[in-house]
């Protein structure tokens, strides 16, 4: 049997994604919150929605930005009410379909998302090479960094 194939081996790795996904997510929300009053999953969605912005015409719905941010479509609402009410987002009727309801960063939340991303990189930079020094997480964190996807 591979080790790929053993489920206990399987377990192990998911813990380490586990683990390593906590650690980022806890130094990102940290620095977030203290320099920019954003949570993880506040940024997220202001970059997904402003990355959505970048293809003329392209607005999403709310089932898609819950998909595009791994939440639930009740925790993304609550999530864009605040952020409207914050006036970062706003809801706007589709064009082509008057029941259906867009979402887009207003002019406040592309100035606040802009603010955050250097702190973002270098946060999310800074955890990857803690978690690097960390015996159990240096294979994942040296995979990723195989992968080009950290650095």
């Amino acid at each position: 049997m591979r080790k790929s194939d053993d489920p206990e081996s399987r377990a192990q790795g998911w813990r380490t994604l586990a683990a390593l996904h906590a650690c980022i997510e806890d130094v990102l929300e940290r620095d977030l919150q203290r320099e920019h009053q954003l949570s993880v999953s506040e940024y997220g969605v202001l970059d997904v929605l402003s990355r959505q912005g970048v293809v003329a015409g392209q607005r999403l719905r709310m089932t898609q930005l819950a998909r595009a941010v791994v939440l639930s479509q009740s925790a993304t609402t609550r999530l864009v009410n605040r952020l409207e009410r914050r006036r970062l987002v706003r809801r706007e009727l589709s064009d082509d379909d008057r029941r259906g309801i867009h979402l887009r960063v207003t002019e406040a939340g592309a100035e606040a998302l802009a603010r955050a991303r250097s702190t973002y990189d270098e946060s999310l930079g800074r955890a990857l090479r803690e978690a690097a020094e960390l015996p159990e997480l240096a294979p994942l964190v040296a995979a990723l960094t195989t992968l080009g996807v950290a650095r």
